[in-house]
């Protein structure tokens, strides 16, 4: 087997991380890149390996890994990382807790390179088709993607596991064997010892027949994803929520198509056809006051005010109050809902008297009185007129002085805490998105 057209997939000055598990791929793969490097001098390459802690031979591993690019000259960083298997199935949180961990790992203007090749494109292809999977589901794995702001390729895509094991034994590589491979309870264990052998033996071409109606597949993906580019556009809001209204009007295939696109470019796993019927019937076709929310995996779907939201799980903070007793340093709020700042940009909030101490909670009731506004008002109206979704509206920060509420960053300010032609400062709320909303 010879080097994959690493030329034409790489800058000269690339900068490479492999995903290294220590097994046959990763070690073919890693050891075809060291070359390359050594012809590219000015690249630079390095290894993670991802410890799931899943076998009793995971620390031996990853020792394995680390020996290994030490007597290649490479650089080896172990992640740890705790797999629970008790919504998806260990395999898909093993995956996905896998792949959080590579990807916060990555150094700016990495690419990271991972070692999937012919025979398990033609498994992921069987595994989709198993669950009833529409043409992107069959797509399989493409050869590339974004992860992120990096790039990830696949470069082995092409080549089948007997052509890696005949590189391997050319170069005399050494590689470990996970025991769990050998599992049949795992669907893609019972294709790869049971099932494909009797395939590949009656025809010896299926695994390449198979990627290329996987690459069909992706076309035909690729020219929907073309049309209805604008349309999705124009329905997608600036937060990320989808406008639905127009989709009760459509075609189911084309609603659903334009609900598949909405939800894969929230990082949302493909939903089944039955789970987009259930944003249709329960979500967006429920009555009008309702607040309907569709679990779906990890995720949430809501509606409020006729745009569709997909959510991780939210906690409730309600009961939540953090002391703030230095403006000068910032403030971690919890359940990674951000930080909050004190800044001198803007004069909105008066200081606090020294008999004041500053808080921040996160829920109100009863009536609140804005800042240039005459009476009070019910705080669920504020909340309707300020567009707060209700899920928002037990996580938002709020300023208090002792027991009086001053305001919310970003959002209003109150008679009480108005800094009026005095000295004051301005609370500046960063979530955990990294976008910031200031007051």
């Amino acid at each position: 087997m010879s080097l994959p057209a690493f030329d034409s997939l790489l800058q000269p000055d690339a900068a490479l991380v492999v995903a290294f598990s220590g097994g046959l791929d990763s070690t073919v793969l890693l050891h075809q890149l060291w070359r390359w490097q050594q012809q590219h001098p000015q690249s630079r390459l390095r290894a993670l390996h991802v410890h799931h802690g899943l076998s009793p031979n995971a620390d031996r591993w990853a020792a394995h890994c680390v020996a290994l690019c030490q007597q290649w000259q490479l650089s080896c960083e172990v992640l740890r990382v705790t797999v629970d298997g008790s919504n998806s199935g260990v395999e898909a949180a093993a995956r996905t807790a896998r792949y959080q961990a590579l990807s916060a790992s990555l150094q700016p203007g990495e690419v990271l390179l991972t070692a999937q090749h012919l025979d398990d494109q033609c498994e992921t292809f069987l595994l989709a088709l198993k669950r009833g999977s529409g043409p992107a589901g069959l797509a399989a794995m493409p050869h590339a993607r974004a992860l992120g702001a990096h790039r990830l390729l696949r470069p082995l895509l092409h080549h089948s596991r007997q052509s890696l094991e005949q590189y391997a034994r050319h170069w005399q590589l050494a590689w470990i064997e996970d025991e769990s491979n050998q599992d049949l309870r795992y669907d893609r264990n019972f294709l790869r010892q049971r099932l494909l052998p009797e395939l590949c033996q009656r025809w010896p071409h299926f695994a390449e027949a198979t990627a290329r109606s996987a690459a069909l597949c992706r076309e035909q993906e690729q020219l929907l994803d073309e049309l209805l580019a604008d349309q999705l556009a124009a329905l997608i809001q600036p937060d990320g929520s989808l406008h639905f209204p127009p989709l009760l009007t459509m075609s189911e295939a084309r609603a659903n198509a334009l609900l598949r696109r909405w939800i894969a470019a929230q990082g949302g796993v493909m939903p089944s056809r039955d789970a987009l019927n259930r944003i249709r019937d329960e979500v967006m076709a429920s009555r009008e006051d309702a607040q309907p929310q569709l679990r779906l995996g990890a995720a949430e779907v809501r509606r409020y005010r006729q745009r569709l939201y997909w959510l991780p799980p939210l906690s409730s903070l309600r009961g939540i109050q953090l002391a703030w007793p230095d403006l000068r340093q910032p403030l971690v709020l919890p359940h990674h809902s951000g930080v909050l700042f004190a800044s001198q940009a803007q004069s909105l909030l008066r200081y606090p008297r020294p008999d004041e101490q500053v808080s921040v909670r996160f829920h109100i009731q009863g009536r609140v009185h804005l800042a240039g506004r005459t009476g009070s008002r019910e705080v669920k109206k504020v909340w309707q007129e300020l567009q707060v979704p209700p899920w928002q509206r037990e996580r938002l920060p709020l300023i208090f002085y002792n027991q009086t509420l001053i305001g919310s960053p970003g959002l209003f300010i109150t008679g009480d805490g108005a800094a009026g032609d005095g000295e004051g400062w301005q609370a500046v709320w960063q979530p955990a998105s990294g976008t910031g909303e200031q007051q």
